[in-house]
């Protein structure tokens, strides 16, 4: 019954957040020291875009989480299929002018055979030696395109997108903020339900016992090696999914800024931040991230910034310190992360009820004795 409860509060919590999130493009309020845009405007362009970076990443870091959280698997190439994903629809809209379902469908095609064969051939070792594979094929992905092979990827400046091809909703993000937004929002929600429903299967308990204990499972009968396979490559897809989004958020890419490790380094902050494993902390820890990076970067821009005394201002200019210490000081003061602590408040508030009630029926058993 109880089980019943959080889920039917953690639903209307849900819907009511999802909500308030789809009116944002239409509220005009004026909310200084807040927002993260230039304009301390709620639906100002600055604002909107902010947002839906913090959206994206909330849905990558979810795919992440399938990986990590759910299955125990440390991959440092999850930035691989973002960077895939962006690259691969620039240069099918930019270089061939492809138009946009074509050179979507593309995408995901590409990630996917990429996933299945990168993922073989990482997934026949365990652990570290994991990581460093996974890692060694994103560094390789990154010098291929920075070396702008055939001309295609533009290089170290980057490839900017064509709006050619795409809708008029969609060409121009600063001129149609609101819809790229949406998308992101939706991005967002549709990857939490595929999240949610593969990890509540019984594939997604199987990936919590791989966690657990592997060999349990070799024991049993079961092979773990597919079921590696398939959380890799869906959190892959997701990447990709999410790269293409980056792409008509930003509108254009840059290898430095898509395909550094960085990227993956940010995505697992994001995870244990919010808590691995538990689907919820990895949107809240990626938009807590997102956002408060965009706003250190916003103080860091005002004039008066100059102004400040150099104990504060030092620190204040690089955001990456402060959110990789916030980390750390998560990592020793809150295990478990965001949903951690939430879950430990609720225990302590649920232990005084059921006391209490053990109490009372202990009173009503001597009364009727």
């Amino acid at each position: 019954m109880r089980a019943i409860k959080g889920l039917r509060r953690s639903t209307i919590v849900a819907s009511v957040l999802l909500l308030l999130f789809a009116v944002v493009p239409l509220v005009g309020w004026h909310v200084p020291w807040v927002l993260p845009g230039t304009l301390d405007v709620v639906n100002s362009t600055g604002t909107l875009e902010v947002l839906a970076l913090c959206f994206m990443f909330a849905g990558i870091a979810l795919g992440y989480d399938v990986m990590f959280g759910f299955t125990g698997l440390l991959s440092l190439g999850p930035v691989l299929y973002f960077a895939s994903g962006v690259y691969v629809f620039d240069i099918a809209l930019t270089r061939w002018q492809w138009p946009l379902f074509p050179a979507l469908a593309l995408t995901l095609v590409v990630s996917f055979v990429l996933a299945l064969v990168l993922g073989a051939i990482a997934l026949r070792v365990d652990g570290i030696a994991f990581a460093m594979v996974t890692l060694a094929f994103a560094q390789a992905f990154f010098y291929l395109i920075e070396d702008n092979p055939h001309n295609l990827t533009g290089g170290d400046t980057g490839l900017a997108v064509s709006n050619l091809r795409l809708p008029s909703i969609l060409s121009g993000a600063v001129a149609n903020t609101r819809s790229i937004y949406w998308i992101a929002l939706a991005f967002l929600v549709v990857t939490y339900a595929v999240v949610w429903l593969v990890t509540e299967s019984v594939t997604g308990h199987v990936f919590v016992a791989i966690r657990e204990n592997e060999a349990r499972l070799n024991v049993l009968g079961i092979r773990p090696f597919r079921f590696k396979l398939a959380s890799y490559v869906l959190s892959s897809l997701i990447a990709s999914a999410g790269g293409v989004v980056y792409l008509l958020i930003i509108g254009t890419a840059v290898p430095s800024a898509v395909a550094s490790t960085t990227v993956t380094l940010s995505v697992l902050i994001m995870v244990v931040l919010g808590g691995a494993g538990t689907r919820w902390g990895a949107v809240a820890g990626a938009i807590i991230y997102v956002y408060l990076q965009q706003y250190l970067l916003k103080i860091a821009a005002l004039p008066s910034f100059t102004t400040l005394p150099a104990p504060l201002r030092v620190p204040l200019s690089q955001p990456q310190f402060l959110l990789g210490a916030l980390f750390v000081l998560f990592v020793i003061f809150v295990p478990g992360g965001i949903a951690g602590l939430v879950g430990r408040l609720s225990t302590k508030r649920a232990a005084p009820s059921l006391a209490s009630r053990w109490r009372d029926s202990k009173v009503a058993k001597a009364i009727e004795k």
